[in-house]
């Protein structure tokens, strides 16, 4: 019981910090760059992204190993996980419409692009492939949420800072933005080895 904890934290940690999507894979930059311009779009995002990637790892878990599996039908995997992640894509749409209208409308294209999100889609690829267990899955879904949150909510604080700052004028907007990525790129290295998964 206890190694199947430390296997569930492990794989959690190596999902948010050594292997984090963003950046260590630089996967799903574009809602990072276009929503990491203020903190309450970004805490926003980084709630609906975590919440849609865990539900849509456990259902795409079911589907895969009790539907395609047993009728051989694997190689449908890539349509039937994009379709089960547009469905809560399409739910938490509405929930956040009815719930936080203002957050609705920061957001904007954003929300709709999750559905089509390379990490939303990397998560149940990846549980597939390394034939996690249902657990491992949802931790894995949990740990690749909590990291690109990280990562979201540590470009807002400093793209916030450098609204203030004085930056040379080819450098303005994007162009930092990535430069500061790269350097926070280059400090998330010293996380590797950190745990050998």
């Amino acid at each position: 019981m206890q190694t199947d904890f430390v296997k569930l934290f492990e794989l959690i940690v190596s999902a948010s910090l050594i292997n984090n999507f963003v950046f260590t894979r630089f996967l799903g930059l574009c809602i990072f760059f276009g929503v990491s311009k203020k903190m309450e779009t970004a805490v926003g995002m980084s709630i609906t992204f975590t919440s849609v990637m865990m539900i849509s790892a456990g259902i795409s878990w079911f589907i895969y190993n009790y539907v395609m599996i047993p009728l051989d039908i694997t190689f449908l995997k890539i349509i039937i996980f994009i379709g089960v992640v547009a469905t809560f894509v399409q739910a938490s749409d509405t929930i956040m419409r009815k719930v936080s209208p203002d957050l609705y409308y920061k957001l904007g294209i954003y929300l709709a692009l999750i559905s089509t999100n390379c990490i939303i889609l990397a998560v149940p690829l990846i549980n597939a492939g390394e034939k996690y267990t249902f657990l491992e899955s949802i931790a894995f879904g949990f740990g690749s949420g909590i990291g690109f949150a990280l990562a979201l909510i540590i470009m807002a604080s400093i793209r916030e800072r450098l609204e203030l700052a004085d930056v040379p004028e080819p450098f303005r907007g994007l162009p930092i933005a990535f430069v500061v990525t790269g350097l926070i790129a280059l400090a998330f290295t010293g996380f590797s080895g950190l745990i050998t998964i």
